[in-house]
C-alpha cells in the first residue's frame, strides 16, 4: 500500500467549490436574467418588508459574490439607491396627497389645501395617519425590490453576450435594447471615474457646479460610445439579411404576436389572484407559439455566431433557482394569503412565514454552483468585460 501524496491529501481537504470563469464554462447571460427575473416575479406577489428584504439580501450576496471588474458590473449600488429614492417618494405622496386607507392613529395634521368641487376624492395635505403611511412603505418596498432585482441582472449579465444568445428574428429590437440596458451601467461608471479624478486632483465632488462639470464629459464619453457601436456595427455588415418567401413572413408575424399575447395574458392571469387556473395554459401555449415564430423568423438572418453560449448544468440551475422561487411564492400567495400581505388595518406586526423565507433563500444556489469570475489581472477577464 502506498501513502497518499501531498496533492492527494490537499484534494480531500479542500473545500468543494465551483471552478473558475473562462470562455468554455462561462454562465449565459439568458440564465442570470431567468435567474432575476425570477426573483422580481416573487417581489411581485408579496408586500411583506421581511420577505422583501430576504429578496433584496439574497440578490445582494449572489452580485457580491460573482460579479466581476467590469464596468457595467458596479451598477449594482445605484439600483439600491434609485429603490431608496422610490421609497421616498412614495412616502413623499403619501403624506402631502393623502391616501385612501383608513387609520385611527394620527401621527400629525398638515395644513390642507381647499379644492374645487371636480377634484372630490383628491386632497393635499390634511391628517397623516401611521396607517398611510406603513402602506405607502410597503407598496414602495415591493417596487424597489423588482428595481433591485433587475439591477442584480445588469451586474452579473455581461450585455453583449446577451445579444450573441438572442434569436435572430430579435436581432435589431435586442441590439437596441441591449445599447439601452448598457446606458446606465456605463453611465454610473463614467461618473465614478470623472469623480475620482476630480478627488484626486482636489477638487469638489458635490454641488450643483461639480454635478454640472461631470455631465459633460458624461454626455461626451456615451456619444462617442454610441459612434464607435455603430462603426463596429457597420464594419460587420449589420443589417444584411436573407430572402424569404411571403408565406413564411406572414406565418413568422402570425405565430411571434399571438405567442407573446398569449405569453402576456398567461403572465397575467398568474399573477391575478383569480386567474391561475386560465394562466398557465395560456403561458404554454403562448411560448410554443412565440418560439416557433422565433425560429422562422430566423431563418432571414445570415449573420454568424462565434463561440455560442453553452447551457450547461450549471446554467440550467442558476436559471432554474430563480424559477422556483417564483414558483414557491405563486403557490404561497393562494395559500399564505395573509401572511404575505400583512394588513396595516388595524395594526399588526408582519411575521416571516417560514416556507415561504426558506423558499427565498434557494436563489443562494448561483453564490455556489456559478462559476467564480476571473481576478482583474487573469488573461480571461478581457473576455467578461
Amino acid at each position: 500500500m502506498t501513502a497518499p501524496t501531498g496533492s492527494a491529501v490537499l484534494a480531500r481537504r479542500r473545500p468543494l467549490r465551483a471552478p473558475e470563469a473562462t470562455r468554455s464554462n462561462a454562465l449565459p447571460a439568458g440564465a442570470w436574467w431567468l435567474w432575476a427575473l425570477g426573483l422580481a416575479t416573487a417581489a411581485s406577489r408579496t408586500t411583506n418588508p421581511l420577505l422583501l428584504g430576504l429578496l433584496v439580501g439574497v440578490a445582494g450576496y449572489v452580485v457580491a459574490a460573482r460579479r466581476t471588474d467590469a464596468p457595467w458590473a458596479r451598477s449594482y449600488g445605484a439600483f439600491l439607491r434609485i429603490g431608496l429614492f422610490v421609497i421616498g417618494v412614495r412616502l413623499v405622496f403619501s403624506v402631502f396627497l393623502g391616501s385612501p386607507i383608513p387609520g385611527s392613529h394620527p401621527l400629525f395634521t398638515l395644513p390642507e389645501v381647499p379644492l374645487p368641487g371636480w377634484a372630490q376624492g383628491v386632497r393635499i395635505g390634511g391628517r397623516v395617519t401611521a396607517e398611510q403611511l406603513l402602506f405607502a412603505l410597503y407598496d414602495g418596498a415591493k417596487l424597489a425590490t423588482l428595481l433591485i432585482c433587475v439591477g442584480a441582472a445588469n451586474s452579473l449579465a455581461n450585455p453583449a453576450r446577451l445579444l450573441k444568445s438572442l434569436p435572430g428574428a430579435l436581432y435589431e429590437a435586442g441590439v437596441a435594447v441591449v445599447v439601452a440596458m448598457t446606458f446606465a451601467p456605463n453611465m454610473v461608471a463614467d461618473v465614478m471615474r470623472l469623480r475620482t479624478a476630480r478627488r484626486l486632483r482636489g477638487r469638489p465632488t458635490g454641488g450643483i457646479k461639480a454635478v454640472l462639470q461631470i455631465g459633460l464629459p458624461v454626455l461626451e464619453g456615451a456619444l462617442e460610445r454610441s459612434v464607435a457601436v455603430a462603426a463596429s456595427m457597420d464594419a460587420r455588415g449589420y443589417g444584411r439579411t436573407a430572402q424569404v418567401p411571403p408565406a413564411v413572413r406572414h406565418t413568422t408575424n402570425v405565430l411571434t404576436l399571438g405567442g407573446l399575447l398569449g405569453v402576456c395574458a398567461g403572465t397575467y392571469g398568474l399573477l391575478a389572484a383569480q386567474g391561475a387556473g386560465y394562466g398557465l395554459p395560456l403561458l404554454v401555449a403562448g411560448l410554443v407559439a412565440a418560439m416557433a415564430g422565433l425560429r422562422l423568423g430566423g431563418a432571414r438572418s445570415v449573420r454568424t455566431r462565434y463561440r455560442p453560449d453553452r447551457w450547461g448544468a450549471r446554467a440550467w440551475l442558476v436559471a432554474g433557482s430563480g424559477v422556483a422561487v417564483a414558483v414557491a411564492m405563486i403557490w404561497a400567495g393562494g395559500v399564505l394569503g395573509e401572511a404575505l400581505h400583512p394588513g396595516v388595518v388595524p395594526l399588526v406586526a408582519p411575521v416571516l412565514p417560514l416556507w415561504p423565507a426558506a423558499a427565498v433563500l434557494i436563489g443562494l444556489l448561483p453564490a455556489v454552483v456559478a462559476p467564480v469570475p476571473p481576478s482583474a489581472g487573469d488573461p480571461y477577464s478581457k473576455e467578461f468585460q
